[in-house]
């Protein structure tokens, strides 16, 4: 099975482009479906045409129309405070989404500003999003999350994050919040956000985590949160004491669907993935 997106035509997306743009003023505010009943988790807004880590608005449509309706994004500070979908701000990642022969020399590997970020296309086609577009798209696809995956490494920055994206969301509709998934990466990180607001789902993402496996499960047992891992991690023994916990459990980033089928027989719930969609996975049976 081919697991790599197939990408439609220019004409195709700026045709989706235009649709989204001029139906926004159309939609009914709902809210979404129950977040647990996905498997997908579409990493950084999900691959397109054999590239990842884009976090742009082609790729959530694109990913969205193959059935994914959960969205990690993302999110970083530009150098003049504006919250944007973007990975790193470093040469690596400028060579890797193809905007290194528009981008000027003095500007490779710095924090952009709002304005370079927004105008410096992804491959020369792909859009950039801020904050703002990504809270159109929830008004607009009203069945979708997001997963937010902040990158600040300074803890006050990445607060700072929290308090932007909650404080937007709640101008536009409350209840955009109930389809915001925060990714922790601490158990204090927690309390911090719960100070800003009481997020429905959270998910403590255990990548950096020097936890032990039994921190995590009382952690779970405590606070009721979700948990993401990677591979590596999730052992039969882990995934199902998690389980019993009344944690959700997922695992990143998983690009091979007979990996999947392997890691749900073991009780993984979902999957962070580059080029899997929603609709790709079969009825799996544990």
């Amino acid at each position: 099975m081919n697991n790599k997106k197939l990408i439609p035509s220019f004409i195709i997306i700026l045709s989706l482009v235009i649709v989204l743009i001029t139906s926004f003023g159309n939609q009914e505010d709902v809210s979404g479906t129950d977040f647990p009943d996905y498997r997908i988790v579409a990493h950084a807004m999900g691959g397109i045409n054999d590239l990842s880590y884009t976090n742009a608005f082609e790729a959530f449509v694109a990913n969205y129309e193959q059935g994914t309706r959960i969205f990690e994004t993302d999110l970083l500070l530009t150098s003049d405070g504006k919250l944007v979908a973007r990975h790193e701000w470093t040469t690596h990642m400028s060579e890797l989404l193809g905007q290194l022969k528009v981008l000027p020399a003095n500007k490779q590997g710095t924090i952009l500003n709002y304005q370079e970020f927004m105008n410096t296309r992804i491959e020369g086609i792909y859009s950039p999003l801020d904050w703002e577009m990504i809270l159109d798209l929830l008004q607009h696809y009203p069945d979708a999350y997001i997963v937010t995956d902040t990158k600040e490494s300074d803890p006050d920055l990445m607060m700072k994050e929290f308090q932007m994206l909650t404080d937007s969301a709640r101008r536009r509709d409350p209840a955009l919040l109930d389809r915001i998934i925060p990714q922790i990466y601490n158990r204090p990180m927690l309390e911090e956000i719960d100070r800003i607001y009481p997020f429905s789902n959270v998910i403590y993402t255990l990548y950096e985590s020097q936890d032990s496996d039994e921190q995590v499960i009382d952690f779970v047992k405590n606070y009721g949160v979700d948990i993401t891992m990677p591979e590596n991690r999730a052992t039969k023994t882990f995934v199902r004491a998690l389980k019993r916990s009344g944690a959700r459990v997922y695992v990143h980033t998983v690009n091979d669907v007979q990996q999947i089928q392997k890691l749900s027989r073991r009780g993984v719930d979902g999957f962070y993935t580059d080029f899997i969609a929603e609709n790709d996975l079969k009825p799996i049976h544990r």
